[in-house]
Parts: structure tokens; sequence; C-alpha cells
């Protein structure tokens, strides 16, 4: 069955995106979501959620279905938020994997850069469904990141590698982390219950680092101008790139993350700098 919703001015998109949304904020919004699949509107309304759909299978290597994946990860999140633009950010952050997944011999199916290229997709997304721009921003982080916390349940963690995590999620960081947990479906109970205790751990110390080194929002501590007067600079890409030093050696470990000793490093990189 083919729909015309948007033609000839029957229904506006604001109102489809109204709906769509509402959706979105039901108790068990995968009901709603696979009717819409099931019936074909879904074709129309977010196409890209509809190409999710379906599993490929090679040898013995087999991908799980995204679309049935992602509407677990919806529910999941459901349960534990009513902002409707994480449930938003759930519903797309694999919406990139039909068109990044690869068949590699002796490894199976990969999806290599869907995160970003999910990221990159929402722009054309938002402005076409004509979602609010303000909005842009957070989903895009959530997508691009929300593989990043991951690995850090399974391998030894250095603080700069939390710290690094930290400072790029910024205010966004619970948000994200309430979306790595509702990223967690595998079928098996106690690999479940297994990665959760592990993921637990870590979250711990994100957001003890997080709070310690004070990394929300995290930038320079010594600002533009006066590195501008330190150096004897005008502004430009010199300024930008010493600023880079002072935050890589925070992240690092190197120094504090307070104003007295990035200044005093400053200083110290001054002759190798100019």
């Amino acid at each position: 069955m083919k729909f015309r919703l948007r033609e000839e001015g029957v229904v506006s998109q604001e109102r489809i995106t109204n709906e769509f949304l509402q959706i979105l904020m039901t108790e068990k919004p995968s009901i709603g979501l696979d009717l819409l699949f099931k019936s074909g509107v879904m074709d129309v309304v977010f196409p890209e959620i509809s190409q999710l759909e379906g599993v490929d299978q090679r040898k013995d290597f087999h991908h799980k279905n995204v679309f049935y994946h992602t509407l677990i990860v919806v529910d999941n999140i459901s349960k534990k938020t009513d902002d409707v633009w994480l449930r938003f950010a759930a519903l797309v952050h694999d919406i990139a994997k039909p068109r990044t997944k690869k068949f590699v011999e002796g490894t199976g199916w990969t999806f290599h850069g869907h995160e970003e290229l999910g990221a990159r997709m929402m722009k054309k997304i938002f402005v076409r469904m004509k979602l609010p721009m303000n909005k842009l921003e957070y989903v895009e982080k959530l997508v691009r990141m929300h593989l990043r916390p991951i690995p850090l349940s399974s391998e030894v963690v250095t603080d700069s590698a939390i710290r690094r995590l930290a400072a790029e999620a910024g205010e966004e960081l619970e948000d994200l982390l309430k979306l790595c947990r509702a990223d967690i479906t595998s079928k098996n109970p106690e690999k479940v219950s297994k990665f959760l205790n592990n993921y637990e751990i870590v979250e711990k110390k994100i957001l003890e680092v997080q709070e310690k080194d004070k990394l929300r929002n995290f930038q320079s501590p010594v600002r533009g101008d006066e590195i501008m007067e330190i150096f004897g600079l005008q502004p430009g890409r010199q300024v930008g790139i010493i600023k880079s030093k002072i935050e890589e050696a925070i992240l690092e470990g190197e120094i504090p993350n307070d104003y007295d000793a990035a200044k005093e490093y400053l200083y110290k990189i001054r002759e190798t700098m100019i």
C-alpha cells in the first residue's frame, strides 16, 4: 500500500513530525513504531528507519536485525527518561548501519564508521522533518559518541581515556551513559549482567574523574587574550594551537585543570612555541 501523506496538502510535515514524536513519548514506543513499519507508513515518514530492517547471513556469519534491535533500545531508554530528544537519539543511534555494512572474510559483518556517518546524516533529517534545529547538536553528539564508553568496560582504563571522554561529552555525559546502557540488548542474561556490572564500575569512574577534574564544558583555563599577551601574538591559528597544547596536557594528566597550573605550563612551553 502506498501512502501520500505529504502530497496535495493532505497532512503538513509539522503535523506528521508532531505525531511521530508523540509516538516516541509513549510508555512503550516500539508498539507504535512497529505498526508504522508494518503498515508501510514508516517508509514515507522516516525511510531511514525502515531501512534498518533485515538480517543478512553469509556462511556462518549473520548480524541481528537492526530495526528490531533499535526498537528494544528505544524501549529500554524510555524506562529511564521522558526526554523525547534522548529517546530520538536512541532511535537514530544506528541509522547509518545499512550504509556502512560490509562483509569481511574471517571476521563477519562490520559497520565501520556508522556512528560518524550517522551523526552527519542528522542535519538533513532535521531539515526534512522540520525538527527544531536547536536540538541538532545534542542528537549529533550522542549518535557520534554512542560507541565511545563501551570499550572502557572491557579493557584497562587510563585516567587519560576517561578525561577525554568526559571532556568531549560535556553536559551530555549522563545522557550518553544512559544511551549506552540502553544499547545492551543481548538475549543472554548472564552476558548482560556481566557487562552491566563491569560497566557500572567504569561509569562510576567516569563520573568521579569528571567531577574531580571539572571537565564539564572543558576548555583551556587560560583564555585566548591572555595567550596573545604572553606570546605577543595577534588573533589567529597559533593561539588555538597553544590552547590545544594546554588542553592536551590537562587531558594527559601532566597538569591539573586549574588556572595557575595552566599558566605556569604556558610559560614553560613558551620558548618552544614562538
